[in-house]
């Protein structure tokens, strides 16, 4: 697996995870401030998208993970 995917597949985690902790409705929640997590996930993916360059790529290749190029 690439690290691209991995990033990928490690967002959407976060994602989901940081929105069943924060919304009221769910019956994991446990504070609304986890939100602010989810908004924090997006504004990197849209950096990433924005400039080719992210963080959580760097740290997956140093782990040994292939590139995607």
């Amino acid at each position: 697996m690439t690290s691209w995917k991995m990033v990928r597949i490690i967002a959407g985690c976060l994602i989901l995870l940081s929105l069943a902790l924060g919304v009221a409705e769910s019956p994991l929640y446990v504070s609304h401030h986890y939100l602010y997590f989810t908004a924090f996930i997006g504004l990197n993916l849209l950096q990433s998208g924005l400039t080719d360059w992210c963080l959580m790529e760097n740290i997956l290749r140093k782990l040994g993970v292939p590139a995607t190029r």
